[in-house]
């Protein structure tokens, strides 16, 4: 198979391991629809070189391939100690000094990035640190000083994360570092711009000002990773047009027992909003060491698939990992698998009532047509990539295949599960031209035979955004013409 045929897109991450001479090629090939560009790490120009070497390799191998640049956030870490590292005792005094000039750690003490975190704990408060491998319970604060108890045996080494277990830390989710990443971001003409650790639907609405101020007119993601963010849900999914549940901060915070539901919720909350929903972190895990996932991770990305998420990413697994193609190769192959126990029976009395966009109404009249009369392909032809949106939010056998001649809105749908984006060009025609003349380039692609079923929608005016008004039944006849047109 190949990766047309795969509903779920895969997200990967690039790094030093996809950054040998030919190895971005293949991860392209073998299926990768979007890549991220972490900028976490690194100088920004290794990454705005990625960039460029990614729009190199969708050209070879004729792929649509989105970006997403991912902010670092204001995420809170440890200072660096003497000796790089130091050994914790269960029950021994360790300190937080929340200086600037505070002194190389050692046994006793380390600084903090995050200046404000005396005002944000109080006694007994539990503070996480290396993703919840050393916890330290807080006895008292004194200025700029956290004193405080550790809780368990363990290395503790430079640079780790810190998470307050349970949230509400106050720290706001742009720093001036992240400001000045979107205008990168928006000067080599990134598809998709994550904000990380955000809190509310504010921190999106600011995060959408700077990167329209910038230039970009990128999809804005959400990055799910925050105790706050989860009981703000809603108006976050509403701000956003892509939803990232983003486990490992998310459950260092909540807890692992509280995770796997909550992952469910977003993934629901996602598609009840007509949103973009992608699952990461450590989704295969073991294949940065290892040519083989374990089973308990093929079972965790195909209940991501089964519950209905757009796409899946790859960490470190692609960007440092040893074996980069081999993870891509799995992650397809279990998409695959997870979703041929789909069921493709939707069930209409949930879809949504109250309609106010035509386009949203078209795509579920396509839909249920599609559900009751059977047919190969959804075309779409779009400029803004709303309709395919829309359709990709139902689950169906019939392929989605959105046309646009604007090559920015292909990208954006690079992670829309069941979508598959094509160039086509539909300036000057009328709606049934435009339905003949795709019918006829989709069956010269092999994309559709003789005799297939399809469903074309389209507005009445080309290149129009949000125009979509018009649903045609029509059948693919000899040579790729689209008969039941009529007379034109």
């Amino acid at each position: 198979m190949t990766h047309t045929t795969r509903r779920t897109k895969i997200l990967a991450t690039l790094g030093p391991a996809t950054d040998a001479p030919g190895v971005l090629d293949r991860l392209l090939e073998a299926g990768v629809d979007c890549v991220r560009l972490n900028f976490s790490h690194g100088d920004p120009s290794a990454q705005v070189e990625r960039a460029d070497a990614v729009r190199a390799a969708a050209a070879r191998v004729g792929r649509e391939v989105g970006i997403l640049a991912d902010l670092p956030g204001p995420k809170i870490r440890i200072e660096k100690f003497e000796n790089d590292r130091v050994e914790l005792r269960a029950g021994d005094r360790f300190d937080l000094v929340a200086r600037e000039d505070a002194p190389p750690g050692n046994e006793r003490e380390v600084g903090v990035s995050y200046l404000g975190l005396p005002g944000d704990v109080v006694p007994g408060d539990v503070l996480l640190l290396d993703d919840g491998m050393m916890q330290l319970q807080v006895d008292r604060v004194e200025g700029e000083r956290i004193i405080s108890t550790v809780l368990n045996d363990g290395m503790l080494s430079n640079r780790k994360g810190l998470n307050k277990q349970g949230g509400g830390l106050s720290l706001g989710a742009l720093t001036p570092k992240d400001e000045a990443i979107i205008k990168v971001a928006a000067q080599i003409g990134v598809d998709f711009i994550a904000v990380s650790f955000c809190r509310n639907a504010q921190d999106m609405h600011d995060a959408r000002r700077i990167a329209q101020e910038a230039g970009s007119n990128a999809a804005l993601v959400s990055k799910i990773e925050r105790a706050e963010a989860i009981e703000n849900l809603r108006e976050i999914v509403e701000a956003s047009d892509v939803v990232m549940v983003a486990r490992g901060d998310l459950g260092v915070e909540i807890g692992d027992a509280e995770l796997p539901g909550l992952q469910k919720k977003i993934i629901r909350e996602a598609l009840s909003c007509n949103r973009v929903v992608i699952t990461a972190t450590q989704m295969l895990q073991s294949m940065v060491d290892s040519p083989i996932p374990t089973r308990a991770e093929v079972l965790d990305v195909a209940n991501s698939v089964i519950d209905g998420t757009d796409a899946v990413m790859l960490s470190q697994e692609t960007a440092a990992g040893k074996y980069p193609l081999k993870a891509v190769q799995a992650m397809a192959r279990v998409c695959l698998g997870a979703e041929r126990q789909f069921s493709h029976d939707t069930d209409f009395e949930k879809a949504p009532r109250g309609l106010d966009r035509a386009d949203q109404a078209i795509a579920m009249a396509a839909m249920f047509l599609s559900e009751h009369i059977g047919v190969r392909s959804i075309v779409a032809i779009t400029e803004s990539g709303g309709t395919p949106r829309f359709l990709s939010r139902f689950r169906s056998p019939a392929q989605i295949i959105a046309l646009s001649g604007d090559e920015a809105a292909r990208r954006k749908m690079s992670l829309m599960r069941d979508v598959t984006a094509l160039p086509f060009e539909s300036g000057g025609m009328t709606a049934g031209v435009a339905a003949r003349a795709s019918a006829k380039v989709l069956f010269e692609r092999g994309l559709l035979e003789e005799g297939d079923r399809i469903i074309f929608t389209s507005g009445e005016i080309m290149q129009q955004h949000g125009a979509t008004n018009t649903l045609r039944l029509l059948q693919i006849g000899p040579g790729g013409k689209a008969e039941g047109l009529g007379e034109l």
